[in-house]
């Protein structure tokens, strides 16, 4: 019921101006779906939902341009908590072990973000290899990777 929910949300906000959380509720109840403004209210923050100005010069949700990268990184997380067994790194080259056939994984996962100091991974079964642009990339990434997996 909830991601049929959310999904709605997500649907209305795309086809209409929705200024307010009773209009939303609204617009759920003419399409069947009877809830609370408590939900709605957790719903928008579950999906990032977020309030910006139209050209008619009032604000209605949308769905905040941040919600990729949060998404992303937290799916990142889950990555490293779930597969990375340790870590290390030699000058500019940071070395990944990760329980059986999860490097590819982690591997992709390390790509998608996109860091400005990453220049290339290579995944094998169980170790990724990451070659950064200098040993202080390497070392700030391996700071990192030591706070995702506290």
């Amino acid at each position: 019921m909830k991601s049929k929910r959310q999904q709605e949300i997500l649907d209305i906000i795309s086809t209409r101006e929705v200024e307010t959380q009773e209009q939303l509720l609204e617009h759920l109840k003419e399409r069947g779906i009877v809830t609370t403004q408590a939900t709605i209210s957790r719903d928008i923050k579950q999906l990032h939902l977020v309030k910006e100005l139209t050209a008619g010069g009032i604000y209605k949700y949308a769905v905040s341009q941040r919600k990729v990268a949060a998404g992303f990184a937290g799916k990142l997380r889950t990555i490293f908590r779930e597969s990375i067994t340790s870590f290390d790194m030699a000058q500019n080259i940071v070395v990944l072990k990760t329980m059986a056939g999860l490097a590819n994984a982690a591997g992709a996962a390390i790509d998608g973000m996109e860091l400005p100091g990453l220049v290339g991974s290579l995944a094998g079964d169980d170790t990724v290899l990451l070659i950064m642009r200098s040993n202080e990339a390497a070392a700030e990434f391996c700071e990192e990777i030591r706070e995702m997996l506290l």
